[in-house]
């Protein structure tokens, strides 16, 4: 299923003329590539693509039905029925609650996975009350519990390894387990824009519209901000990790939250979407004078830097004290809120980067997310 941004205008008529004669309407995405709504009178087609690096024309189809209606008979065959609206949710990864605060449905919730990352206080306190279960995830999923909560939607993603992967698992339990690929998007609204996803699941799409549409006002317009900037400060990113050195990607969400801030990113001519696996070598061949250095893995200071490799010293960025990391929201177990209202909140990470690059633009923005490592 191909969205309305990823057709030409020639292609998006036929298909909208098929879809006319099929009595449904393809609801356009403005940034998202890779899920897509399709409405039929008495059901609703989401459709969820690219779910991992290399996943080719791997889909997964839901169709949510009413619980009023019927069940019609031309669903697709391979289509998970989901009865809406879903009345009891369980979230796989953090990733998930910043759109479950945004649309206030926290008393959804029924279960969720990797407690000590979460910031959300009233996730934290429906955990604390009983009306929220922790649970496990991974290799120590417990299948039998999850079977007895009865939830309407399990919401996990995929890396296609099987080792790292629950959703297998799950699907043989016949759990209602909804896949997402919002973390393989490539652009820092099109991650947002999943908010719409989980909306069609609990019927609110109008708000989660009204949300997501103010949500990328506002980022288009710090974007224009730095459109005309003069200088670009350049700058690279990350922290080696089991001895790869792992960049954003040219064509990922983040190097464009860096070009939308005005940076120069030094790996900005890649294509890659994903991580680019390089020694310290070569990124110190390249990176050795650059002006800044962002999210330098959990490291909240240079010593902390300096203390898991000494080499860091030789780059321009740690000798000028220019190391900025997106810690400012971590907890004291490790979660990072941009992982949660980050993500709904690109906006807020773009207002970050621009008052770090370009001071003069945002004077009166303080910093929400990110900390300058000291």
């Amino acid at each position: 299923m191909l969205n309305a941004k990823q057709l030409a205008p020639t292609a998006f008529s036929f298909w909208l003329l098929v879809a006319t004669c099929l009595g449904s309407e393809i609801i356009p995405n403005q940034y998202a590539n890779n899920f897509s709504i399709e409405r039929f009178e008495e059901h609703t087609i989401i459709t969820v693509s690219n779910l991992w690096r290399g996943s080719g024309n791997t889909q997964y189809q839901y169709a949510l039905v009413p619980k009023s209606f019927e069940l019609p008979t031309n669903l697709p065959k391979n289509a998970m029925i989901i009865r809406t609206p879903v009345e009891r949710i369980v979230t796989m990864a953090t990733i998930y609650l910043g759109h479950i605060q945004e649309l206030d449905t926290h008393d959804l919730l029924i279960g969720t996975s990797y407690l000590s990352h979460t910031n959300d206080p009233i996730v934290r306190k429906r955990v604390a009350d009983g009306l929220t279960k922790s649970i496990k995830s991974g290799s120590s999923v417990d299948v039998e519990s999850l079977m007895l909560m009865k939830p309407d939607i399990i919401l996990t993603s995929t890396t296609g390894t099987p080792a790292f992967d629950v959703h297998p698992q799950l699907l043989r339990a016949n759990l209602p387990v909804v896949l997402t690929a919002g973390y393989m998007e490539n652009h820092p609204l099109a991650r947002s824009e999943w908010i719409r996803f989980l909306a069609e699941f609990v019927d609110m799409d109008e708000q989660a519209d009204q949300l997501f549409q103010q949500t990328a006002s506002e980022y288009e317009a710090l974007a224009k901000l730095t459109q005309s900037v003069s200088e670009r400060p350049t700058l690279f990113a990350n922290a080696p990790y089991g001895g790869n050195w792992h960049l954003p990607g040219g064509n990922s969400y983040t190097a464009k939250a860096f070009e939308d801030a005005g940076a120069n990113y030094l790996w900005s001519d890649d294509q890659s979407s994903g991580g680019i696996p390089l020694d310290f070598e070569r990124v110190y061949f390249k990176a050795a004078n650059a002006e800044f250095w962002f999210n330098p893995s959990s490291n909240r200071s240079l010593k902390m830097l300096l203390q898991t490799d000494e080499r860091f010293v030789k780059f321009k960025a740690f000798r000028d004290g220019h190391v900025f990391n997106n810690t400012k929201r971590m907890n004291s177990e490790g979660g990072n809120d941009i992982w949660e209202r980050g993500i709904s909140h690109p906006e807020e990470v773009l207002a970050d980067l621009i008052k770090i690059l370009h001071p003069d633009l945002l004077p009166d923005h303080e910093l929400i997310f990110y900390e300058q490592l000291r």
